[in-house]
């Protein structure tokens, strides 16, 4: 007697073939290899070899016994086909950032002015020269401070640099990046923002304690202009009463000290 285990989706199985899965099972009586596919016969012991079979088809839930008229055939009720193949792992999900503060999204940079000379198109611009640390050289900054700063004073000076600002054109001059002052509520008074002149040009400045200068890294400067991160952080920067700039009520730090302005207090940042 041949013996036919039917499986949605897959071609008829013989008791004979079943045991081509499990070679171990083909000289041992059916009952004992394959108890699923006899019901009603005694449960001898099953030998170790095929336990993980026998669990395969006695466990699934899939498995269905057959008619009464039929009683050697198995049958499978709405389930997939048969397969050996193993499920695929699932991706792993990075685990979500930590929240981070929008400012360290912003990257400020010690910066230092080489030279600067008033814009040929524009009486109330500048344009500067500034070393930022960068291998490409100098970055070309366009800043309106005419009116503000003397000239003389924008000379081979300490400044701090907005550095992942996007480029934009001023008046036919590519500006690439912003140099930081602070100014009184009725912008008639501008000082720019200086660090320490120890400060190393294309250090990353930060906003806190000395002990806190680890940060997120910076966002590309098309982030920084799609989710108006500088708009968002610009109206919190200030200046405290001992003339440190800050933001909110963290200072604004390099390695070889805070960040200052000459004269005003209560100030904001721009």
């Amino acid at each position: 007697m041949t013996l036919t285990l039917r499986v949605a989706g897959c071609r008829a199985l013989t008791a004979h073939s079943l045991c081509h899965i499990a070679p171990s099972c083909s000289n041992l009586p059916l009952q004992t290899a394959f108890p699923v596919l006899f019901p009603h016969s005694p449960k001898p012991s099953t030998p170790t070899a095929l336990l993980p079979l026998t669990r395969r088809f006695s466990g699934n839930p899939f498995l269905t016994r057959a008619s009464d008229g039929d009683a050697a055939a198995v049958s499978v009720a709405d389930a997939p086909a048969a397969t050996d193949a193993k499920p695929a792992a699932t991706e792993a999900k990075p685990a979500p950032a930590a929240d981070v503060s929008p400012v360290e999204l912003l990257d400020f940079r010690v910066g230092r002015v080489l030279k600067a000379w008033k814009h040929p198109e524009a009486d109330g611009l500048y344009v500067e020269e500034v070393d930022v640390g960068e291998a490409e050289g100098p970055r070309t900054i366009v800043s309106g401070l005419v009116g503000y700063v003397p000239l003389e004073e924008m000379q081979d000076r300490p400044v701090v640099v907005f550095a992942n600002l996007k480029p934009r054109n001023m008046r036919g001059i590519k500006s690439n990046g912003m140099l930081v002052a602070a100014s009184d509520a009725e912008h008639t008074v501008v000082e720019l923002v200086t660090p320490p002149t120890d400060a190393q040009p294309g250090e990353r400045i930060w906003f806190g304690a000395e002990e806190e200068s680890q940060q997120a890294a910076a966002a590309g400067a098309n982030q920084v202009q799609k989710k108006k991160i500088w708009e968002a952080v610009q109206p919190k920067l200030n200046t405290s009463d001992d003339l440190e700039a800050r933001f909110e009520e963290r200072v604004m730090r390099t390695s070889a000290g805070p960040c200052t302005v000459k004269s005003l207090k209560g100030a904001r940042l721009a």
